[in-house]
């Protein structure tokens, strides 16, 4: 078991990590994804810590685990929170609704330290402004067809075949993939802790 812990079964948190050179262990977390909270910010990082404390629980006994990392993505129009479409229709009519407008990814990470027989959390989210160039409905039908937006917040993934209409970033790429990773880093820095120099 490495010291530490990724609570999450996403490829692109897993991947970003890998190539900052971080060493861990991934355990998925089985906590409900219920959102609660009175804007973005609020909701991504309470499910985030949600997805931490559901890992760190069952990781108690286990000594060597001393950080567990818990994360969760949400995208936002107008401060409305858009979730991974229910079907194609959705998915369809998200994608129309952002096509040439700018909207809010948000990522909520928790970091869990180890003290003694306790977790101690610490928690904030990232905020990154994406902006797409005008999306003909038959550029989005032929996106939906490929499957690829059903399991994502806001039906899109950057990384994937939608990124070719985003016409405008600000702020943190990587928070838009799923992990701000910069300031994971910033975090963890403040807290005294660098992830690189932590032994397996």
């Amino acid at each position: 078991m490495e010291k530490i812990v990724l609570a999450s079964a996403s490829p692109r948190r897993r991947e970003l990590l890998e190539r900052a050179g971080i060493g861990f262990a991934v355990i998925p977390s089985k906590g409900e994804e219920d959102i609660q909270g009175n804007s973005p910010e609020q909701v991504v990082e309470m499910l985030s810590r949600t997805k931490a404390f559901s890992v760190a629980d069952e990781l108690m006994e286990n000594r060597e685990a001393e950080l567990v990392i818990g994360a969760d993505t949400i995208v936002a129009f107008q401060n409305k929170i858009l979730g991974k479409p229910a079907d194609e229709q959705e998915a369809f009519e998200t994608l129309k609704l952002l096509a040439g407008k700018a909207h809010q990814v948000y990522t909520g990470v928790t970091i869990l330290v180890r003290n003694g027989e306790k977790w101690e959390p610490h928690s904030f989210s990232e905020c990154t402004d994406v902006e797409f160039y005008p999306v003909s409905d038959n550029e989005i039908l032929d996106y939906v067809k490929t499957g690829e937006p059903m399991d994502k917040a806001g039906s899109y993934g950057i990384q994937g075949r939608f990124g070719v209409y985003v016409k405008g970033i600000r702020g943190d790429y990587n928070n838009v993939v799923g992990l701000p990773l910069g300031r994971l880093f910033y975090e963890m820095k403040k807290l005294g802790i660098d992830m690189r120099g932590m032994e397996k």
